[in-house]
């Protein structure tokens, strides 16, 4: 299964779109390389996926056959290991402080 819809069909990421988009961005990485949205994924691999306000890590426990999944069962899918929270980024801080005065 390609990288780009295991994360949408999971639910890890909304839409499709925005799971290739991230791939494209680089903030998706599979065993610790940063990976394409075509990737296949494999049982056992490990993702890390950087968002807007959070990071995290899963670990991969089987594929999906089909198009959706109940949301009830998606820890059957996947593991998760880390799941927290990103801190702003220095230029957003950057941007909030009064620096011309």
């Amino acid at each position: 299964m390609r990288l780009d819809k295991y994360l949408q069909v999971t639910g890890l990421i909304k839409r499709r779109t925005l799971s290739n988009e991230a791939c494209k961005l680089g903030l998706v990485s599979v065993n610790n390389v940063k990976a394409k949205p075509t990737k296949e994924i494999a049982v056992g691999d490990i993702i890390d996926i950087k968002l807007a306000k959070r990071e995290i890590q899963i670990k991969v426990l089987q594929l999906v056959t089909g198009n959706s999944i109940k949301k009830s069962i998606r820890d059957e899918y996947f593991t998760i290991l880390i799941d927290k929270e990103r801190k702003p980024a220095e230029t957003e801080s950057f941007w909030e402080s009064d620096k011309d005065e």
